[in-house]
């Protein structure tokens, strides 16, 4: 029964909006990849995404729950994110999302009840 219950289950993405100060995506960037790098239990893949021609971006990482994101943050990673603060022009605005659909790209259709 737990097979069919962990079928079942969503997934969550934390999704950061922000823009970085001109010129400075590719540190952002190299940054992003290194805090990432250092994630583990319940980590289920993160993208990076740029507007092109500008340093605004936005980050998606993918996550079993949302605990396992406060689970995953430890010295290393905090001090990749401090070095990266100062990059941003502003905070970016963050919030978390239940993934309800995720169809693959070799997946003709799918019923929203059987993704999980």
């Amino acid at each position: 029964m737990s097979e069919f219950l962990d079928f079942l289950r969503h997934k969550f993405a934390y999704v950061a909006i922000g823009e970085f100060q001109p010129g400075t995506f590719d540190q952002a960037e190299r940054l992003f990849v290194q805090a990432v790098s250092t994630y583990s239990q319940g980590f289920q893949g993160a993208y990076l995404l740029q507007e092109p021609g500008t340093d605004k971006g936005i980050a998606i990482i993918f996550w079993d729950n949302i605990d396992d994101m406060d689970a995953n943050r430890n010295t290393a990673c905090e001090a990749i994110l401090k070095e990266m603060a100062h990059l941003f022009i502003a905070p970016p605005v963050t919030k978390f999302y239940e993934v309800c659909s995720e169809i693959e790209a070799n997946q003709k259709s799918v019923s929203p009840s059987l993704v999980g």
